[in-house]
């Protein structure tokens, strides 16, 4: 007898149950796997633990990645073992002359290479990511090509650098490549502090500076950030990268090319509620 013969023979009422009692198993499975509304146009959640994928959308898009930048600058920046006291000065060379944005290391200050890692990676201070590649031994060019090829070493196949602090729209990478560069700067203790860090006073010369966080959510006692970094500008949108405690569960977060100015964070609270409910 045919599957529909039998549908026909079913009692009304059985098969009414039936229907209702299937509905109930399908549709919440439906609503789960339904997309969020998210403002980033690329996003990546994964457990880094077991290496399943949470959530994706366009993962695999190659767009500007800003200040994100900053995660490789750190990782040559330790690989390269120079002492973290050594004291670097800025100077004219470590002036943003593509974008023009302000920075509060006026030239002449001095730090040490500790220090000028700590803000850059914290603070997204541009100009102490430059003058950590100026004083790298071959200078700059030698940095970037150390970036480029540590990306390559580390499985990142669509990244491209072009400079240390991300200013230019040039470099880039896609969400699969970011979650692989988070994973490996999660090796480096170093990063994951200063990473993490609500705040830093650092002394240029006379007087002192205090850094701040860049990223909004470090002082949410909701979140148990191990490693984060954030970066904006007009071409990659607000981006945002964390390695995060959700559920007792290492995730990592990818949020890439926001154009609303808190979307980055809301997408982050939003997954974050998704992923606990």
């Amino acid at each position: 007898m045919s599957l529909f013969n039998s549908l026909i023979r079913f009692p009304a009422r059985r098969f009414g149950a039936i229907l209702v009692l299937t509905l109930l198993f399908i549709l919440p499975a439906a609503q789960a796997a339904a997309p969020l509304a998210l403002y980033s146009k690329s996003v990546l959640v994964v457990n880094q633990r077991t290496g399943k994928i949470l959530y994706q959308k366009q993962a695999n898009r190659v767009q500007s990645i800003a200040s994100l930048t900053k995660l490789m600058t750190a990782m040559v920046t330790l690989d390269s073992k120079r002492p973290l006291g050594n004291r670097m000065m800025v100077t004219a060379a470590d002036r943003d002359l593509l974008k023009k944005t302000h920075s509060r290391l006026t030239i002449g200050s001095t730090l040490s290479r500790r220090d000028m890692l700590h803000i850059a990676l914290m603070s997204s201070e541009n100009r102490a990511a430059s003058a950590l590649s100026r004083n790298y031994p071959g200078g700059r060019k030698a940095f970037v090509a150390k970036m480029n090829q540590k990306a390559r070493t580390i499985g990142m196949k669509h990244a491209r650098f072009y400079d240390p602090t991300g200013l230019t729209p040039r470099n880039v990478a896609s969400a699969n490549d970011l979650l692989k560069m988070v994973n490996h700067a999660y090796r480096y203790q170093t990063i994951r502090r200063f990473s993490t860090d609500k705040q830093q006073i650092v002394r240029p010369g006379r007087g002192q500076l205090v850094y701040r966080s860049s990223n909004g959510l470090i002082n949410n006692p909701a979140w148990k950030i191990q490693l984060q970094k954030t970066g904006f500008t007009d071409e990659a949108g607000h981006c945002l990268v964390m390695r995060t405690l959700i559920k007792g569960q290492p995730v990592v977060i990818i949020l890439l090319g926001s154009k609303q100015r808190y979307g980055h964070y809301k997408d982050a609270i939003r997954l974050k509620a998704w992923l606990e409910s």
